[in-house]
């Protein structure tokens, strides 16, 4: 048996195809479970009997279990327990425009990247896609009401899940489930560059962010194992590839790095590599823990890098904060116990 949230409509229409019913019998469930939200297949009244009883025998629902929810302002983090233990967070975060969900696709990470919390825990297991689509709606149904952005930006790299994350994007887009627009939808990755390929052609439509965090191979050598595999080099074509696949703008994230990657040099150094490209930065204030030991950039050194960027054309923000009261900040998330 399997999770009811796992399986995007399309493979729910060769369910019943393949067991000699119609494929329209996929949308009326999507419509009851995601709609109307109900929790028994006995629910349904729409269905006849003997096609319900044969997707109770192949189907089931389940949920996660809140162990912990802490709030900051503008925040709420939430500590779930998953059916064999193991334990994820999630981040609900408010915004003008909306409401946005952070979640994770791992327990665990295998990325290794020296400074973030997230990668402490080696890698347990890949989540499922119910795993994934259930913190969007445990957290919905905590803070009753809808989610309009998702970001797949917590624990784990979601592109070492590559298969469960598409399937995720395709329910949480489907008008007849999460109907999250394509656009609202943002998958972030450590810079895996066959998967930044393959993604272009799968999810064109879905934002793409990549961590960058360094301006040439040897800083990046250093704080993420990722470059010995595929360098600044190689992840910077399949960048333009996806560009000019996909037409869209791509995010490069830097994390500042006190004495490591914030010089008026490195900045110079980031603008000649993402020179031309249809991109735009967003620079994050290192959230400093207690068990990593670098540091967070003067704040005066944060304005004149992102300075130098805009005055070499290159477009760029500084990330708002949120949630590093309760540790909810970027590369604060753990698979806490």
């Amino acid at each position: 048996m399997r999770s009811i949230y796992s399986i995007t409509r399309k493979k729910l229409e060769d369910y019943f195809l393949n067991n000699g019913d119609k494929k329209f019998r996929a949308t009326q469930i999507f419509e009851w479970v995601y709609r109307k939200k109900i929790k028994s297949f006995d629910e349904i009244s729409n269905i006849n009997k003997n096609a319900i009883s044969k997707i109770k025998e192949d189907f089931y629902f389940n949920s996660l279990k809140i162990v912990r929810k802490q709030e900051d302002e503008g925040v709420k983090k939430y500590l779930f327990s998953l059916s064999d233990g193991n334990k994820i967070e999630s981040v609900v975060m408010y915004h003008d425009y909306g409401i946005s969900i952070c979640i994770s696709s791992q327990i665990g990470c295998n990325m290794g990247c020296a400074f973030c919390e997230s990668g402490r825990l080696k890698k347990v297991r890949n989540l499922t896609v119910d795993e994934m689509l259930l913190q969007v709606l445990q957290a919905e149904d905590d803070i009753n009401d809808r989610i309009s952005h998702i970001v797949v930006m917590g624990i784990g790299e979601p592109f070492d899940n590559y298969d469960n994350v598409i399937d995720f994007i395709n329910i949480a887009n489907d008008a007849y489930a999460l109907a999250i627009g394509i656009r609202h939808i943002t998958v972030s990755t450590s810079g895996i560059v066959p998967k930044i390929n393959k993604f272009a052609k799968d999810c064109s439509g879905v934002n793409l962010a990549v961590s960058l965090h360094a301006p040439n191979n040897e800083i990046r050598d250093k704080i993420m194992k990722v470059n010995k595999a595929y360098n600044i080099e190689e992840l910077i074509e399949s960048v333009k590839n996806y560009i000019k696949i996909t037409n869209r703008r791509v995010t490069f994230e830097y994390i500042m790095l006190k004495g490591i990657n914030d010089t008026e040099t490195n900045a110079y150094e980031l603008a000649k590599v993402l020179k031309g490209i249809n991109c735009y930065v967003n620079i994050i204030p290192y959230n400093e823990t207690n068990n990593i030991g670098f540091k967070r950039s003067n704040t005066s050194q944060i304005t004149r890098f992102c300075g130098i960027l805009k005055e070499e054309n290159i477009n760029v923000t500084i990330r708002r904060e949120f949630g590093s009261k309760v540790s909810a900040a970027c590369g604060q998330l753990r698979s806490e116990n």
